[in-house]
C-alpha cells in the first residue's frame, strides 16, 4: 500500500470525521460492548434498559455504533438489529470477527479464513445488512499469517459485503504490516488517559487512518465518585484534542450513564 505520503486529515470544524473519505460520522460514538450480561456473555439483564440505551444513544445524534459478534457472543449484534432495524439514514454500524468466545470474560482470537468468511456472512444476517459499513479484524491469530487473514476479508469488501477494514488491538509494527496488505481506514485500540497507545495514535494521526479508543473512560475507573459529569468531560475533551482522527466510543448499560456522557460531550469544544 502507499505509505509515504500522509493524506490530509479529514475532519471538519463541526466535529465530522469521513471514515474512510466516504462516511461521516459524528466524533464522539458509542460503544455496545456493555450491553451484554456479566462477562460479556449471554444477553444483558435488563433487555428494555439495554435497548433503551440503544434507541437514546440514536435520539441524541449518535451515528456510530461499535459493536462485535464476539460480543454475548452475537447478544450485540442481534439486540442492534432488533431495536434499530429498519436504521437510520447515515447510522454508521461497525463490527468485528475473528474471536471465539469459551465462557464469560474469556477471549480467543481465530483467523482462520474459512471461520471469518463465515463471520462475515452472519454479521450481515444478524445485523440485516447487505454491507457492513467498517468491519475490524477482532484480533490478529499469532498462529494464521496476517496476509490471509486481511486477505479473506479485502475478497469479501470486494464481493460487497464489507465497505471498509479496520484492525483492532494492533501493535505499530502490526498495523504497518495490516496496511501491506489491506486498506486500513480505522484503528481500534484501548486508549485513555492512564493508557495513551501514543506510538499507534500518533501514527494513525499522521497518515489520517481513524482512531477508535475503547474503554475511553477506563471502564468507568478513571471516573472520581463526585462530579462524574465534569470527570466525564474532561476525559473526553482529552481524546478530542489529541487529534482530529480520534473518534471516542465511550460505552454503557445505563440509559441516565448514557446521556451523562453525551452531554459531558456536548461541553466539550469540539474541533
Amino acid at each position: 500500500m502507499g505509505l509515504a505520503t500522509p493524506p490530509a486529515l479529514p475532519a471538519t470544524a463541526s466535529g465530522t470525521f469521513w471514515l474512510g473519505g466516504d462516511l461521516p460520522v459524528h466524533r464522539i460514538g458509542f460503544g455496545a460492548m456493555q450491553l451484554t450480561g456479566p462477562g460479556h456473555w449471554g444477553p444483558p439483564p435488563d433487555l428494555a434498559r439495554a435497548r433503551a440505551v440503544l434507541r437514546d444513544a440514536v435520539a441524541l445524534g449518535v451515528n456510530h455504533i461499535d459493536t462485535a459478534d464476539a460480543y454475548g457472543p452475537h447478544t450485540g449484534e442481534t439486540l442492534i438489529h432488533d431495536t434499530l432495524h429498519p436504521y437510520p439514514e447515515r447510522l454508521v454500524i461497525a463490527t468485528k470477527g475473528g474471536m471465539t468466545r469459551p465462557g464469560p470474560n474469556r477471549w480467543q482470537p481465530h483467523g482462520d479464513p474459512d471461520y471469518l468468511r463465515r463471520c462475515v456472512d452472519a454479521s450481515l444476517t444478524r445485523l440485516g445488512l447487505e454491507r457492513i459499513d467498517l468491519y475490524y479484524l477482532h484480533r490478529i491469530d499469532p498462529h494464521v499469517p496476517l496476509a490471509d487473514q486481511l486477505g479473506v476479508l479485502t475478497e469479501a469488501q470486494q464481493a460487497g459485503k464489507i465497505r471498509h477494514l479496520g484492525v483492532s488491538k494492533v501493535n505499530l509494527d502490526q498495523l504497518r504490516e495490516a496496511r501491506t496488505h489491506a486498506e486500513i481506514v480505522a484503528v481500534q485500540n484501548r486508549s485513555n488517559t492512564a493508557i495513551p497507545d501514543t506510538e499507534v495514535h500518533d501514527y494513525c494521526t499522521r497518515y489520517g487512518i481513524a482512531y477508535v479508543p475503547f474503554a475511553p473512560l477506563g471502564a468507568g475507573a478513571l471516573l472520581p465518585q463526585a462530579n462524574k459529569t465534569r470527570a466525564v468531560g474532561e476525559q473526553l475533551r482529552w481524546q478530542l484534542d489529541r487529534s482530529p482522527v480520534t473518534l471516542p466510543i465511550p460505552g454503557t448499560g445505563n440509559p441516565a450513564h448514557l446521556h451523562h456522557n453525551i452531554e459531558a460531550a456536548r461541553k466539550t469544544r469540539t474541533p
